[in-house]
């Protein structure tokens, strides 16, 4: 009995080979967690750094250090939406038409808040006299120092930040739905 398949006979993969299919790229692992990283120290410094009152001698260097890793988040999304062009994503496991609408726009949104934020930081600090230093490096100022701009630019980065905060919240509630509930091994594609 000949047991050789024909050429264009399709075949089981072996489990290796599906598990691999079904993860992403581990450029994408590793930049989904050094961003995941960044955004809570981020996110926890610009809390931190708002209740400091004027004229502490510090409050300088927080504020500096939370402008340079909005910055360093920034060009890590930009790099990170570049490798998932060239990489693409594994397709979700079976699951309800709402879930899928639910992942996608959700992941959407992210993207859409991880170049928000430190575009609209950026771009506050452009109408003062401050302006932003990446890692002590003085970026160009798009302006004059102007309140009513830096105050509507500042405005919509807090705004932002609330909104980044409720989506990964989201996001990790439906990671863990996934892994605990669902037991899918949706969790392992993200993972190393």
């Amino acid at each position: 009995m000949n047991t050789a398949q024909s050429p264009g006979a399709t075949r089981e993969p072996d489990e290796r080979t599906s598990a691999d299919t079904q993860r992403f790229a581990r450029p994408l692992v590793v930049l989904h967690w050094l961003i995941a990283l960044c955004i809570i120290a981020m996110l926890g410094v610009g809390l931190y750094m708002v209740g400091l009152p004027k004229g502490l001698p510090f409050k300088s260097t927080v504020i500096n250090f939370h402008k340079s890793l909005g910055m360093t988040v920034f060009l890590l999304v930009l790099i990170r939406i570049m490798v998932r062009m060239a990489y693409g994503r594994p397709p979700l496991p079976p699951m309800g038409a709402w879930q899928r609408a639910a992942a996608s726009t959700t992941q959407a949104l992210l993207y859409v808040g991880m170049v928000a934020m430190p575009l609209t930081g950026y771009l506050g600090s452009s109408f003062n006299k401050y302006g932003t230093k990446f890692w002590g490096l003085p970026l160009p100022q798009w302006g004059r120092d102007d309140p009513q701009l830096r105050e509507a630019f500042f405005t919509a980065h807090g705004v932002i930040a609330w909104v980044l905060i409720a989506l990964i919240l989201l996001h990790f509630a439906g990671a863990m739905k996934h892994h605990f509930i669902d037991r899918d091994g949706l969790l392992r594609r993200m993972w190393t």
